[in-house]
């Protein structure tokens, strides 16, 4: 209950956000990169040709500026020690609130081309941060960030494996198809990004609310700053520019890159209170006024900038300050800058860059007093504890950068990948949804799209006994509905006299089970209905008859006996029935394009989607060593995948050919070893895997028109005699040889030609007639041979209940060589988990004795259990076992109550 709830949150979560989230990540992936980007497509401005000369030094290009406009102010200068690096100098303009960046050519002073691109960067770093729409667009992006860390958490919890490897976690399968493989990129590229997403969201909330800033100041022990009591400056005339918008490391330096930017109007202090970065870098151009004492009342609209400074005082502090840096820093840099002073107090406050700084970011910042010729409070980035490093560097950690470049660009890709899973999330929400509402539709009688007013209904009855043919009765009534005609569906025990009295059209998709019999539920119908008469010449129907040629004397012969009933009763025939041979896509088919063309709509294909996922082959046991049967295995596989399955479910193979099989083949068609199938772009070897090869060829051209000529090889049925959370799939196959010695395509496949370790092709089938019910009524479980699979499953699953009242009646030839699982079933005796167990082994003795004898020999413990409302299951041969244990149980309990056991779900079948 607690992963379906997270399940339904996780989704409903991730439609609704998962378009912001994508938003979000492909905009600050693009961000992210914003100063390489902007100095790739403005090399002009960032990069000018060396000169054999040193490069102007602050207090020129100062004096060079005053000559050229008086009206000039000028906040800071920067100079790279790169020859080919361009120099900056930040100028107060008017709508610039931290000035404007001028790109200056360090030789000649002559100005740059601005910088193109800046106002793109401004409209992705405002669609990243609020969607353009201001505080609110804040909230949104916000709660979507915290729905982000939710995704991360949960999405982990929901995909946990039974068994953890690193393939498991990390490795994509390409192999499935469909919804699998949607699920598994989903899943996995998820795993892969986990890292990253909760950092990005962890340290983007630090810039949506107060709580969480503040809290993880708390966190990682850092002194929160407060608020400076301070008049905002005008804009343009604050030094902000200087050191904290400039990019000593020669990034971008024609707009901010600060997360700590407040928005329009806000004072400078407020935002310097909530962003401790922000404030380091204000503090590298204004000076902390508590630590030296300095005035920072001016309010806006004075100027104070350097008034304090004639234009030769300013070039001779400019020439004393660079001269003695240079002379006396300690330090190497990359970028030097300097603010030019406001009063003249014979300080100068200055910033630099490592050479190879830790990311843009990590500035240091020292004073340079030119009165006494010294430089002072040097505070090196690199001297601050992580914590420190962390809280005053968010953006960076934000981005990336802070972890290096390899790191920064992992994070740009986990950023770029975010549509993908908003995108696999939907196709897979609109798959389950579309699926969901048709049946749902079809199941109530109306239909999920319009209707056509002017159609005359379907009624589409099935008869299936593992689900073959009800998944292709909804199919037909989804292709049915998609042309906007009504549709009803039903089984065929719900049927009744008044709906094929009433019907106008009806299609029976009918199963033959066994050796030609109804299948289970359908008995009652073949009974009392096919043996009635009634007057349905207003009727049109059609037949589409499910069945196995492996079984010719029994061929489809329900369908038959439905069409031929119908027949008989003067309903019309739309077409001749249709056979269906083991659910081949081409019967099937043939069944969709005749009802188009007889119905005259435009029905889409059809087909019954047999999605093979990918499975390893982990161990093969021999069951019966020395029997006098067919040797039985044990066979174990484990799942690639995240795989699901209940108690009484099937196992269906896609069976491959030997080496040798395949080898045999190309010799006798003359086709050398290795022969690309260029289509397929593999060796043709590979691609015979899986075909019939002992059909009759033409001459082929080439390896496709060979390969068209071939049918893929029928599929396998076994019952699973596991439950997941064994965390391993289990069968049990007996060896099946034809009239030559040749081992079967199943059987032989999976006891002697796919080796330990080979990749099995296998999906899971829902056959809900045999699931176990979900309560502690009492089960008798009656089978034999192999048939012990479908059984061992259910019992499983009891024990892992608690549930005790089990029966297990199981039969086979000797005890000493073909009693299955014997260890595991003698220790659920002895713990009293399998109440009564017992056994028929029918060459232990002279007169053989099978399951129905001990059914009969019980019959009073039989009529005991099922009066306390037990339910019978029965697994294993139809031929004999099967047929005998239901002929005695209606001896003993009566045929019509056998019957009403039927209908009611309590016997059910997994015979063969």
């Amino acid at each position: 209950m607690l992963k379906k709830t997270f399940f339904q949150i996780h989704w409903f979560m991730g439609i609704t956000a998962g378009l912001i989230l994508s938003i979000m990540g492909v905009t600050g992936a693009i961000y992210s990169y914003e100063q390489q980007i902007l100095k790739w497509i403005n090399t002009d401005s960032y990069v000018v040709h060396a000169e054999n000369r040193d490069k102007l030094s602050p207090a020129e290009l100062y004096t060079h500026f005053q000559q050229v406009d008086p009206n000039i102010q000028i906040n800071s200068i920067t100079i790279a020690k790169d020859p080919t690096a361009s120099s900056t100098v930040n100028i107060v303009k008017e709508g610039a609130r931290r000035g404007y960046n001028m790109m200056v050519n360090p030789y000649s002073a002559e100005v740059l081309p601005e910088i193109k691109g800046q106002g793109f960067f401004q409209f992705v770093q405002q669609l990243h941060r609020n969607l353009t729409v201001g505080p609110v667009g804040k909230q949104i992006t916000g709660a979507c960030t915290l729905m982000l860390i939710f995704f991360v958490l949960s999405g982990l919890y929901l995909r946990w494996p039974k068994k953890h490897s690193l393939k498991q976690w990390f490795m994509v399968k390409p192999q499935l198809k469909g919804r699998n493989f949607l699920w598994d990129l989903h899943a996995v590229v998820g795993t892969w990004v986990v890292i990253f997403y909760l950092l990005l969201a962890c340290t983007g909330l630090y810039w949506s609310y107060d709580w969480w800033r503040s809290g993880m100041f708390k966190v990682l022990g850092v002194e929160q700053p407060k608020p400076e009591m301070q008049g905002g400056k005008p804009e343009g005339q604050g030094p902000r520019g200087a050191s904290g918008e400039q990019r000593g490391e020669h990034g971008p330096q024609g707009r901010p890159h600060e997360e700590g930017r407040p928005t329009e109007g806000r004072d400078q202090s407020e935002a310097n209170a909530r962003n401790p970065e922000a404030r380091q870098s204000w503090d590298a151009t204004k000076g902390d006024s508590e630590r030296r004492g300095r005035t920072e009342g001016e309010g806006r609209g004075t100027q104070p900038h350097a008034a304090s400074f004639s234009p030769e005082q300013m070039q001779t502090v400019l020439t004393q300050t660079w001269t003695g840096v240079q002379a006396k820093l300690g330090h190497d840099y990359s970028t030097l800058t300097l603010n030019l002073p406001k009063k003249a107090d014979g300080k100068v406050e200055l910033s630099f860059v490592d050479p190879i700084p830790q990311h843009e970011r990590a500035r240091n910042k020292a004073v340079y007093d030119y009165q006494a010729a010294k430089v002072q409070d040097v505070e090196l980035y690199e001297d601050k504890k992580l914590n420190e490093k962390i809280m005053s560097s968010m953006l960076p950690v934000h981005r990336g950068s802070f972890f290096g470049p390899i790191y920064q660009f992992f994070a740009m890709l986990a950023a770029l990948a975010m549509p993908l899973f908003f995108v696999t999330g939907w196709m897979l929400y609109l798959k389950r949804r579309k699926q969901k509402k048709l049946t749902q539709a079809a199941r109530l009688g109306n239909s999920a799209v319009s209707i056509d007013p002017n159609a005359k209904p379907w009624l589409i009855v099935y008869a299936s006994q593992t689900g073959v043919a009800e998944q292709l009765a909804w199919r037909t009534a989804t292709s049915l509905q998609e042309a906007h005609q009504p549709v009803t569906v039903k089984t065929i025990q719900q049927l009744a006299l008044d709906d094929l009295k009433t019907a106008p059209q009806v299609l029976f998709v009918a199963s033959t089970y066994g050796t030609g019999d109804a299948p289970d539920l359908a008995s009652g119908f073949a009974k009392k209905m096919l043996n009635s008469t009634l007057d349905l010449s207003h009727l049109h129907f059609a037949v589409l008859a499910l069945g196995s040629k492996e079984y010719p004397d029994s061929y489809c012969s329900f369908g038959h006996a439905i069409a031929a009933w119908l027949k008989q009763n003067q309903a019309q025939a739309l077409f001749e029935t249709i056979e269906v041979d083991n659910a081949n896509p081409a019967d099937v088919q043939r069944w969709n394009t005749a009802l188009a063309k007889v119905s005259k709509l435009d029905l889409q294909a059809m087909h019954i989607d047999k999605t093979f996922d990918s499975w390893t082959l982990i161990k093969r046991e021999l069951l019966n060593p020395a029997s006098l049967g067919a040797p039985a295995f044990n066979i174990e596989l484990q799942a690639k995948h995240e795989a699901h399955w209940q108690a009484g479910d099937i196992a269906e193979i896609q069976p491959g050919n030997s080496t040798a099989r395949i080898q045999a083949f190309m010799a006798q068609h003359q086709i050398a070893a290795n022969t690309a199938v260029e289509s397929l772009g593999m060796p043709i070897e590979q691609a015979l895997w899986n075909k019939q090869l002992n059909t009759e060829i033409e001459p082929f051209a080439n390896m496709e028109h060979l390969l068209e000529q071939l049918h893929t090889l029928p599929s396998r049925e076994y019952s699973i005699a596991s439950i997941p959370a064994q965390q391993k799939l289990r069968l049990v196959v007996r060896q099946q040889s034809n009239q030559t010695g040749e081992l079967g395509l199943g059987s032989g496949w999976l006891t002697a030609h796919a080796v330990l370790g080979q990749e099995i092709a296998l999906r899971i089938r829902n056959n809900e007639s045999f699931h176990l019910i979900d309560d502690n009524r009492p089960i008798i479980c009656i089978g034999n041979g192999t048939g012990i699979a479908g059984l061992m499953s259910l019992l499983h699953a009891r024990v892992r209940s608690d549930y005790t009242q089990n029966w297990l009646i199981f039969g086979e030839r000797q005890r000493e060589h073909d009693y299955f699982y014997q260890t595991t079933i003698e220790a659920w005796q002895t713990t009293g988990m399998l109440e009564r167990l017992d056994l028929a082994f029918s060459r232990d003795q002279a007169e053989k004795v099978y399951v129905h004898h001990v059914l009969r020999n019980q019959a009073a413990e039989l009529v005991a259990w099922m009066n306390r409302g037990a339910v019978i299951y029965v697994c294993g041969s139809i031929q004999g076992m099967a047929s005998d244990v239901d002929q005695a149980l209606n001896d003993i309990l009566g045929e019509n109550t056998v019957e009403q056991l039927r209908q009611e779900g309590r016997y059910r079948r997994d015979v063969y």
